[in-house]
């Protein structure tokens, strides 16, 4: 095909090719105006929604601790002296006469000599007395003595058999002081800690051994007391020993600490064990599991957790124009795949639970799949 194009002139100059070029290009540039230009409709974001339904949830709490005799007892000294020996160790088991350790009793033994030396001196002016008060009742009788001197007779057997009932006493004291040089829990028990060596002085009273006495066990657990605010449904609580889950048994609570231990700031919850298996000895670690009573929520997959505004939120959407919104919710418990929401979401509202990351305030979404609601 030819195309005939009006030859320039070599005067014309490039005034000339300018208004040629006007000419052609002017009309086409006004034709592509007239044409309509066709604007694109942007893709909807496509969600996973649930329908939000209230459900009850009892959820489980969970807290480790140890084995602990009920009744510990603190053994001691019922006198002074210098420890000569030492018969148990820590975690020996021990009867309630046994013998743990020994003073030295040369003190008590030597007052012990002193009251029977006395107690014999005693009995012996008592014989004395006796005789002479024979003598004088004899005396008096045939008429070869006077009353008084019966009298003085008769109160000074008085006065010997008094010493000897005091000499008695005196001895019996020496006695049970030279007892005492000999240490005994008075219970049955296994002891769990001593603070004394051979050659150590201790004073009376001063507590050298504790002991945990034969009998019940509690399990002890220190909890945090914001759980005590709303505490389980029931006091019975589930005990495992830590070291083989098959062992169990369950237990009452039995004591509350009234206190915080201020290190810790936890509560000591002591719960009695109905049965002890062998196992579940003294320190075994062991773990308590209680129930919270049920409380209504409605629970969701970790998936519809958003972040607004610094807090916790998650997106509903607007079943009648198709938008979502992101809206603050307060968080009940954090589950391993779920979490249960205490406000923020009504009953039947829809919640995205999938596709969130990209959403905007607003924005209009399809839907892809409905699911049912998470128990």
């Amino acid at each position: 095909m030819m195309v005939w194009m009006p030859v320039l002139r070599r005067g014309g100059g490039v005034a000339a090719l300018c208004a040629a070029l006007t000419t052609v290009v002017a009309p086409a540039l006004a034709a592509g105006d007239a044409a309509p230009v066709k604007a694109r409709t942007p893709a909807l974001a496509l969600v996973r929604t649930v329908i939000a339904k209230p459900s009850t949830i009892a959820s489980d709490l969970i807290f480790t601790g140890d084995i602990q005799a009920q009744s510990q007892v603190n053994v001691s000294f019922r006198t002074n002296g210098k420890i000569a020996k030492r018969l148990v160790e820590v975690g020996d088991h021990v009867g309630a006469d046994q013998v743990l350790a020994k003073l030295d009793p040369q003190e008590q033994r030597a007052n012990l000599n002193n009251a029977q030396a006395a107690l014999a001196s005693a009995e012996a002016l008592l014989t004395q007395a006796k005789l002479s008060f024979k003598r004088q009742e004899q005396l008096l009788a045939s008429g070869y003595t006077t009353r008084p001197s019966y009298d003085d007779a008769e109160q000074q057997l008085r006065t010997t058999q008094a010493s000897v009932d005091s000499a008695k006493a005196a001895l019996g004291t020496a006695e049970e002081q030279f007892s005492y040089t000999d240490l005994k829990a008075g219970v049955d028990g296994i002891v769990l800690s001593r603070t004394f060596e051979v050659g150590q002085v201790v004073q009376a009273g001063q507590t050298v051994l504790a002991m945990a006495q034969d009998g019940p066990r509690d399990a002890v657990f220190n909890i945090f007391e914001a759980v005590l605010a709303a505490p389980p449904e029931s006091k019975t609580v589930e005990v495992t020993l830590q070291a083989d889950p098959r062992i169990r048994t369950v237990g009452r609570v039995r004591e509350i600490s009234p206190s915080v231990d201020p290190a810790s700031g936890t509560v000591r919850v002591k719960v009695g064990l109905e049965e002890t298996p062998k196992a579940m000895s003294l320190g075994a670690v062991v773990i308590g599991t209680g129930k919270f009573r049920s409380r209504p929520a409605i629970v969701l997959p970790w998936s519809a957790l958003y972040r607004w505004e610094n807090g916790p939120a998650v997106w509903v959407r607007d079943t009648v124009n198709g938008t979502v919104a992101p809206r603050p919710v307060v968080i009940e418990r954090y589950g391993p795949n779920t979490i249960a929401l205490k406000g923020g979401v009504e009953s039947g509202e829809e919640v995205v639970i999938a596709g969130i990351q990209l959403l905007r305030p607003g924005q209009n979404v399809a839907v892809a799949e409905t699911v049912e609601a998470t128990r």
